[in-house]
């Protein structure tokens, strides 16, 4: 019982800790940094909705206030099924010749749609990004900047949560997000980024590979797309796209389930990942795979430390209780304000997170299939 405790212990802050420690180690003996340079290359913005008449004409307006030379951007527009007001909004934008629309009938998925706007694309560089962030207005020019680097084939941009006049959110998953970008931007230092920010994102148009019918992370699956023909992948933290960081709990917690269970549907996609093909197959498993059996390791650790006597195992065990009961104060909505609220969101984060890497591992062996959603 205690090899059990230590072993999930070590697994969790090795996943944590450890695993961002090492990306330190190595940015010291293996620093890479990009060369950037000025550069207006030939581009063409690509983005896939389903029924978005209420954020769609917003996007437009942001993708056509974006800095950069008109002639030199084309937008491709795929609406995938939708039943609203989204394909009249497309129609009457489309009269703007540097915007082509796709009308699709039948939804038939994001990566679908993605394929067909990425057909259509004519520019040197692909620029991936959804309908519901706002993209600053300098973003997609400064990941331009990034490919002056031959050896650079994709750019994420950085995904902020929060309000763009008041700065980004610091508590629960915004902070959890916060963690999360350190570790991107360690990746990229010394190597490449495992994935990119779906909200944003930049590959050569070569480089492109056709995306398998129902996808779930297209924003994962091209970056390993790309890695794997020996370019870099790579985190402009100065391209910048927000968001609201307070969808709720409930849209939150289906937002993760769909990217956790799209971790796994990666394995039957691209089974290379775990092989000798991925140049980055290291930092795959620790970023990408090791945070999916977290919850397994978390209820080890409980159990053990209910069945372990001695003090040590008795202060671990007072401890997880803790920060249990703060989760559940943050997911009921009974904290407000102070640092107990903020420790409680980021607990309830936490648990709320693993929580969705159980239902996706449940959805993974049950063959359940999750929808899309933006």
């Amino acid at each position: 019982m205690k090899f059990l405790f230590w072993a999930a212990a070590g697994l969790v802050a090795y996943t944590y800790i450890g695993y961002v420690c090492w990306l330190r180690l190595r940015m010291l003996w293996r620093f890479r940094p990009v060369l950037r340079g000025s550069a207006t290359p030939s581009i063409s913005i690509v983005m896939v909705v389903r029924n978005e008449e209420q954020t769609l004409e917003a996007k437009l307006q942001n993708l056509r206030r974006l800095d950069y030379p008109a002639e030199q951007c084309q937008i491709v527009i795929v609406s995938d099924g939708s039943t609203d007001r989204t394909e009249e909004i497309l129609r009457e934008y489309g009269r703007d010749s540097r915007i082509q629309v796709v009308l699709n009938q039948l939804p038939r998925g994001k990566a679908s749609g993605l394929n067909d706007a990425i057909e259509l694309a004519g520019g040197e560089i692909v620029v991936f990004t959804d309908v519901r962030q706002k993209i600053e207005p300098s973003a997609v020019r400064r990941l331009m900047e990034n490919f002056a680097d031959p050896e650079v084939g994709c750019v994420s941009g950085e995904l902020m949560l929060g309000n763009p006049g008041l700065g980004e959110s610091g508590q629960g998953v915004g902070l959890y997000w916060r963690l999360e970008k350190q570790v991107r931007e360690l990746e990229a230092a010394s190597g490449s980024v495992v994935g990119a920010t779906g909200a944003l994102y930049a590959v050569r148009r070569n480089l492109l590979t056709s995306i398998p019918q129902g996808t779930i992370l297209d924003d994962v699956y091209i970056p390993m797309q790309v890695v794997r023909q020996r370019k870099r992948v790579v985190f402009d933290e100065r391209a910048r796209a927000w968001d609201d960081p307070n969808l709720g709990n409930d849209r939150e917690f289906a937002r993760k389930v769909r990217t956790l269970s799209g971790n796994y549907q990666l394995l039957q996609l691209a089974p290379w990942l775990l092989s000798d093909s991925n140049p980055i197959r290291f930092e795959f498993v620790s970023h990408k795979l090791l945070r999916l059996t977290i919850p397994l390791a978390l209820g080890a650790l409980l159990l053990t430390s209910l069945g372990l006597k001695g003090g040590f195992y008795r202060a671990v065990l007072a401890l997880q209780l803790a920060f249990y009961g703060l989760s559940a104060l943050a997911l009921s909505g009974i904290t407000k304000r102070g640092i107990l609220s903020r420790v409680a969101d980021t607990a309830g984060a936490f648990v709320m997170l693993n929580g969705a890497a159980m239902v996706a591992l449940a959805n993974f062996v049950t063959g359940k299939r999750t929808a899309w959603t933006r």
